[in-house]
């Protein structure tokens, strides 16, 4: 009778060596099965809430699949002006910047530059209007851009490439042009790119530089141009889409 009243305890169980084996296998059990539910979400892309901020229409945010449905498609931002998608094998964040996002000297004076538009067809194989930025004559070429490194994915290494098209009568472009990039490390990237030697007629692709998102670049703006205006030379026939910053492959 002393012995059974001193396992009672006044009332309170003492868990054995075996329910406390039992209980911490069932909370490994749990963490396990927690750890599973975790890894099964799709990871959603570095800061894409702050992008889609500017989106042109509304994202529907129910689950993480719609979410990464649409950015594999591509998001409009910011009237257009601007194109956000994300890779599927690796979820990395691309940018197109089109024309109408880059300062080009003496865009709004139609005597030099027009703006007809292409169509942008998605990969949902919609059909999307952006206006293209047309020379009709300068003798000073000069395109400028800038973008905020914090919304690419970190530690990846980025190529920036402008979307041009020569078309016919395309003339003064003996003198070769110049391409630049400059980072925020202070590193900058310059050389030239000879159009006369381009195709005609279809939109190519002109390579600037290249860059890696990690410390003293993952943050500040980058800045992207091309211009020519040593040569003398009025030109004629060049028709600039934008600018591609995307992950090189």
């Amino acid at each position: 009778m002393g012995a059974n009243s001193s396992q009672l305890d006044g009332g309170h169980h003492q868990a054995t060596e075996n329910e406390i084996e039992i209980l911490g296998e069932r909370e490994k059990q749990i963490v396990i099965a927690s750890k599973k539910n975790d890894s099964s979400k799709p990871k959603l892309p570095h800061n894409y809430k702050d992008i889609i901020k500017e989106a042109d229409s509304s994202i529907s945010e129910v689950s993480p699949e719609k979410i990464l449905d649409r950015l594999h498609s591509g998001v409009f931002l910011n009237q257009k002006r601007k194109k956000y998608w994300v890779e599927k094998n690796k979820g990395l964040n691309c940018f197109m910047l089109y024309a109408r996002n880059l300062s080009i000297t003496w865009a709004e004076d139609k005597r030099y530059w027009n703006w007809p538009y292409a169509v942008e067809t998605t990969s949902n194989d919609d059909e999307v209007m952006v206006d293209v930025a047309q020379l009709v004559s300068v003798c000073w070429l000069e395109l400028q851009g800038k973008f905020n490194l914090s919304n690419l994915s970190p530690e990846t290494t980025y190529e920036v490439v402008f979307v041009v098209m020569l078309k016919d009568p395309a003339y003064g472009w003996e003198v070769p042009v110049n391409v630049k990039l400059e980072l925020p490390s202070g590193e900058t990237q310059v050389h030239k790119v000879d159009l006369m030697r381009k195709p005609r007629a279809d939109w190519i692709e002109i390579y600037v530089g290249e860059f890696k998102t990690c410390p003293p670049n993952n943050n500040g703006e980058v800045h992207f141009s091309m211009f020519e205006f040593e040569g003398g030379k009025w030109k004629r026939g060049l028709l600039v889409k934008g600018v591609i910053i995307r992950p090189k492959s």
